[in-house]
């Protein structure tokens, strides 16, 4: 295992993803979208709001904003948001779906290494990775760096091997899935190590030179990453279709309570409710942090 700098300064290990809010033109055609194609479950439909998720566990909170526009091209942003479902037959049932409802949308898969991921384009634009994780005993870490790669994943190979008629008649979509990691658009890579290792306390365990960073707590191999593959100079995000929020759980309010007070003292304003920590990154990406407990 790779080594990771001192707690003090980083996020508790057993941190994970909360749900990712999108602000959506379209409610209905994006609610059918995540529940019909993606295989996620409407928990609650409350006027403009659809809160969608797997095992209990909201994946996909849909805002009805239809006064915003779509973003400029090159806008900072969200680059995808990666579901990840716990057995190679959940994930191949969520692809049979896909391949059945919205065979257009998919953008294309590869093999991590670490995971085994199909890509596909939401209807308004959201990128969204569907994926399993390899056991971390498979993993290889190299000077603190988690081995990572893109290879050639088949999918209509991957149906073959891993689609149960039992999951092809739907007996997965109870299975719990996840947010597993937040993929954003950024304007440049050192200003996001500053802002996500330097102060929110990720560790880094990748990194593709001034074009892409990967970090994680606890030695996941990502929770979130950033890249500038379409958005290399973009500034602060002005309002817009797309992402709304992305959601951290921490194990419990020390942890809370220790984020915001790193935060604050690195520069960043925190705002604190009392259950919850809201907080911008640099291009105004906005950030929610909670803890079982609290409040």
């Amino acid at each position: 295992m790779h080594e990771v700098a001192a707690a003090s300064d980083r996020l508790a290990a057993d941190t994970s993803m909360g749900a990712v809010t999108l602000l959506v033109g379209d409610l209905d055609g994006m609610t059918a979208f995540y529940r019909d194609v993606i295989t996620l479950q409407v928990f609650s439909a409350d006027g403009d709001e659809v809160v969608l998720g797997r095992g209990g566990r909201a994946v996909v909170v849909l805002r009805h904003e239809p006064a915003l526009r779509h973003a400029t091209p090159g806008a900072a942003g969200l680059f995808h948001t990666a579901i990840l479902f716990e057995t190679q037959e959940a994930l191949a049932a969520a692809l049979y779906s896909v391949a059945q409802h919205a065979p257009q949308t998919f953008t294309g898969s590869a093999d991590h290494l670490v995971s085994q991921a199909f890509y596909l384009t939401d209807p308004e634009g959201n990128g969204v990775e569907l994926y399993w994780d390899r056991v971390r005993t498979d993993w290889s870490w190299v000077h603190g760096q988690v081995e990572m790669a893109t290879l050639y994943l088949d999918p209509n190979a991957f149906l073959r091997e891993h689609l149960t008629e039992r999951a092809a008649s739907g007996a997965t979509g109870q299975d719990a899935a996840s947010v597993g990691h937040v993929h954003l658009s950024v304007g440049d890579v050192a200003t996001a190590r500053a802002f996500y290792v330097g102060a929110l306390g990720f560790d880094e365990t990748a990194g593709l030179g001034d074009q892409a960073l990967f970090v994680s707590a606890g030695g996941y191999h990502h929770h979130m990453a950033m890249n500038v593959w379409n958005s290399r100079g973009a500034g602060p995000r002005m309002p817009a279709l797309g992402l709304g929020r992305v959601d951290l759980d921490l194990p419990d309010a020390d942890a809370l309570g220790e984020l915001g007070e790193r935060l604050r003292h690195h520069g960043f304003d925190v705002r604190d409710d009392g259950r919850t920590l809201s907080f911008d990154d640099p291009w105004r990406n906005l950030l929610h942090a909670t803890a079982p407990g609290r409040g």
